[in-house]
């Protein structure tokens, strides 16, 4: 019987994404476990396993093809023994492959690169989600929609009796609610309403509008990329539906510059390619992340989660980076930094940081983590407030150091102070508990001997 190869899901917000290259041909035998193809998410360009082992009979998306949707057929593989002809023709009617399934459709678990391609016998459309009834707001009819569906309606205000299914047997899917949204879709009285202003800017629905404000040949629209639309929606997600809290606090650093100096220069040589260099070499950043992960262990509380459901007390602080990379940013996560040597979060760091501008990040390196650390000193900023990135509870923004005048001891003085601004979800982490993590952040950054120790 022909095995249809699928697009994977290779995050869980991944809805499309790219297939860069196929590395087979009609006609290779292939093998459990062969490169087969690379394809391009929102975040990474990652390479695509095999589980079967057959012939591959016919590759129906071409190489460079953007916007494949999640689960839709991209090959046909004919097992050992099938006539390959006769699984291309089968293939070549399953070509659609119902790409309308996208992942609205998508799994709400990341399937490791090994995983990613299999049988649609075995995964037959297991992405699709649950269709959930619940009753209608007049002549008590069920509705039926999708959790994504429900939670943007009850995010807008918006009553679900009042929006058209085109999703399968009628059901009320994102694209339904997101459209009835910029339509001005009747909204259920209460405060959520107000989010449907917001929702319906980002829909797109005010386009037109804002492209007419501009000169007809003034301007070039470029059209956003994965990435970027990720982004615009996890941000947006983020402002809307997490209380952020700030506070802001300034950080002496000559200690702590000193103590990296002295530590650069102990580092022992070891051998490479390129000559005898240093075994490590600690940026201001690397202490920052130690001094975010120790400060977090201190301070268990803060080392949370927000659900519904329940609290989610994280046992290791896992510190997800924001680095910048063309397009976009991401956040690759140092795991236990607490547990680190600085040496190792430093090497890390750099590794994690090339990998992912080369877009070469696993899923499992950049997902998950229980806080953020953004940056912005090399570029001279003074201070700014970060997003917040769920399910994340806090964010640390980190300023640029600068020689400030101080008061010491009653006396004017110099110093190097750099200012930091912790966001928070002040549903997980309230002011006095937040001040008391920036107080221990900053006694680390202030004595960093307590960090080596």
């Amino acid at each position: 019987m022909a095995i249809k190869i699928t697009m994977p899901a290779l995050s869980p917000t991944m809805e499309e994404g790219n297939l860069a290259k196929w590395l087979v041909k009609e006609g290779d035998k292939v093998s459990a476990g062969d490169v087969i193809a690379e394809i391009e998410t929102d975040k990474a360009t990652m390479e695509v396993e095999a589980v079967d082992e057959g012939i591959v009979a016919k590759l129906l998306v071409a190489a460079g093809t953007e916007g494949v949707k999640v689960n839709a057929v991209i090959a046909i593989l004919a097992e050992d023994g099938e006539d390959v002809a006769e699984a291309a023709a089968a293939g070549a009617n399953a070509a659609p492959a119902k790409q309308e399934a996208k992942a609205e459709a998508a799994p709400t678990q990341a399937l490791a690169p090994t995983q990613a391609l299999a049988k649609t016998e075995a995964a037959p459309v297991a992405a699709e989600a649950p269709v959930v009834a619940q009753a209608g707001a007049s002549k008590g009819e069920r509705i039926f929609s999708s959790p994504l569906a429900r939670r943007i309606a009850k995010e807008a205000g918006l009553e679900l009796s009042a929006v058209s299914g085109t999703g399968p047997h009628g059901r009320v899917i994102r694209k339904d609610v997101e459209a009835a949204i910029a339509n001005g879709g009747k909204a259920a009285a209460k405060p959520a309403a107000s989010a449907a202003a917001p929702q319906a800017a980002i829909s797109g629905a005010s386009d037109e509008a804002t492209l007419k404000m501009f000169e007809e040949g003034s301007y070039e629209l470029v059209p956003h990329d994965g990435m970027r639309k990720v982004i615009a929606r996890r941000l947006m997600e983020s402002k809307l539906t997490v209380p952020h809290f700030y506070l802001t606090i300034d950080c002496e650093l000559d200690a702590l510059l000193a103590l990296r100096a002295q530590l650069n220069a102990s580092a022992p040589l070891i051998k490479t390619e390129k000559g005898e260099v240093p075994a490590f070499k600690l940026s201001v950043n690397d202490l920052v992340i130690k001094a975010t992960a120790l400060a977090l262990r201190d301070i268990p509380e803060a080392n949370v989660s927000w659900t519904d459901a329940g609290m989610v007390k994280h046992k290791h602080a896992d510190v997800g980076v924001a680095v910048s990379i063309p397009g976009g940013l991401i956040t690759p996560i140092v795991r236990g930094a607490e547990t680190k040597a600085l040496s190792v979060i430093s090497n890390e760091m750099k590794d994690l940081a090339k990998r992912a501008r080369d877009r070469k990040l696993k899923p499992q390196e950049y997902q998950g983590g229980t806080t953020s650390v953004s940056n912005l000193g090399m570029f001279g900023v003074k201070d700014f407030a970060a997003i917040i990135n769920p399910p994340h509870a806090t964010i640390f923004a980190v300023g640029a150091g600068e020689q400030r005048a101080v008061v010491k001891n009653g006396e004017l003085a110099v110093a190097t102070v750099m200012s930091v601004t912790l966001s928070t979800d002040h549903r997980a982490v309230d002011g006095a508990l937040a001040a008391e993590l920036a107080k221990v952040f900053k006694s680390y950054i202030e004595k960093p001997l307590a960090m080596l120790v």
